[in-house]
């Protein structure tokens, strides 16, 4: 695992994994989020976010979380493995209210500069909606990508025992 994509639903605990992954091997950690979004919310434009990500996967090393479908297969494309949390849209909805009450006016870590935290309809409407109208194409590409180590994960109880298990091979 050297070149690593963490993606799923928003809530799902993706930039945690991340983290975890990249403090484990050792790896630098990209947050799709921070790249994309410039102060204020305002999306980078697609020249501009499709380079940012060309720049990072000419790394030998990275792991990279965030979904953003338009441009998935290119990351796809330059993955040895991914990561795809695919937890119940409850535990998302619960886990993007906590979040958004504990960054209540702040930018979390793992965002771009300049975007404290919010919960809006349209947000909320995704990752409500992601299980039943994302998910599917994407578990459908992942299946077409046989070279690519897939990992699913579909409960935190999972997740622990991969970083378990991880951390006793690595040992």
């Amino acid at each position: 695992m050297r070149k690593i994509m963490i993606i799923g639903s928003g809530g799902a605990g993706k930039s945690t994994l991340a983290k975890q992954l990249g403090s484990l091997l050792h790896i630098p950690v990209y947050h799709l989020d921070s790249l994309f979004w410039k102060p204020g919310w305002e999306a980078a434009n697609r020249e501009e976010w499709v380079q940012k990500q060309l720049d990072l996967m000419e790394q030998d090393r990275w792991i990279l979380d965030g979904n953003y479908g338009a441009t998935m297969e290119v990351r796809l494309q330059a993955a040895d493995t991914v990561i795809f949390l695919d937890y119940s849209t409850t535990r998302c909805l619960y886990r993007i209210v906590k979040r958004r009450i504990q960054y209540h006016g702040r930018t979390r870590p793992d965002m771009g500069e300049g975007c404290p935290e919010k919960l809006d309809l349209d947000f909320i409407r995704w990752v409500a909606r992601f299980k039943k109208e994302k998910s599917p194409a994407i578990k459908e590409r992942l299946k077409q990508s046989s070279e690519i180590n897939i990992i699913r994960l579909s409960k935190p109880k999972q997740t622990k025992q991969f970083l378990q298990d991880l951390q006793q091979n690595i040992s």
